[in-house]
């Protein structure tokens, strides 16, 4: 385990864990959690032994926002380095390269719903909330990753109405992927996790890139990037051990059991 003030990274078999470490302040985002935040998608980012990423959050807020308390003081110069400061941990975290969940319990506030947008999915509690008032506050913010994925108009109302949208809301749209129970949801998410760790890695790198690659192309362009993703799995030993496996699972999975039931 690696930690500093304001972030945790977590380490299991092959499940590495970012976690938000500033619970008194509402994990609100400063400065040195960018850095940290960026520090941490970089590394894992070329660390092999790490398989699945989960980013979760001390404290019963996920991410109240930026901490606007740092900027008291601060020179417009200041104010635009710490922005890109912000942009930069989302694009390390976006680039992480293997499969990333964010698990997010309570609001999600500003550059919190940007932390975990910048996830490939979102699994959410029920008492999940994700707003996006930066406009109201006079600056602006998370007007790229949202309208992609739940469109420009509802981005567009959360933006210039300040509101928030539910849990219930958030899968409805596209934005949450799923609603677990609060009391299990880190047990739940950490299953997951093993889960696709335990996948062929490669395989899993190379269908995360196929998918937001190809979205951002036309059909044909798309179906190319799958085809190459292919034949670079046919160079490798993975998917003849794979099937193999999957051979000896499947007439496991269909012997008779003891009790005489199929």
């Amino acid at each position: 385990m690696t930690s500093n003030d304001t972030l945790i990274v977590e380490r299991r078999e092959h499940v590495a864990e970012i976690v938000l470490n500033r619970p008194e302040q509402r994990n609100a985002l400063n400065g040195p959690m960018c850095d940290a935040l960026r520090a941490a998608a970089i590394e894992l980012r070329t660390d092999e032994s790490v398989h699945c990423v989960i980013v979760r959050a001390n404290g019963a807020v996920f991410c109240a926002g930026a901490d606007l308390k740092e900027r008291k003081g601060m020179s417009i110069d200041d104010v635009r380095a710490r922005r890109l400061k912000a942009f930069a941990a989302y694009d390390a975290l976006e680039q992480i390269g293997k499969p990333c969940i964010a698990l997010v319990e309570g609001p999600a506030v500003g550059s919190g719903g940007e932390i975990a947008m910048a996830c490939d999915f979102i699994v959410a509690t029920r008492d999940a909330s994700f707003r996006t008032p930066e406009a109201l506050w006079g600056t602006v913010g998370a007007t790229q990753r949202l309208p992609r994925i739940v469109g420009k108009r509802l981005a567009k109302d959360m933006a210039y109405t300040g509101r928030a949208l539910s849990a219930q809301e958030a899968q409805q749209v596209g934005l949450v992927s799923r609603i677990i129970p609060h009391d299990d949801a880190l047990t739940l998410v950490r299953q997951m996790a093993d889960d696709i760790a335990a996948a062929p890695a490669l395989a899993m790198r190379l269908t995360r890139d196929c998918i937001d690659r190809g979205v951002e192309t036309d059909p044909a362009g798309a179906l190319a990037i799958e085809m190459l993703a292919i034949d670079t799995l046919l160079q490798t030993s993975d998917w003849k051990q794979s099937i193999a496996s999957f051979g000896q699972t499947s007439e496991t999975a269909n012997q008779p059991r003891e009790n005489g039931h199929a």
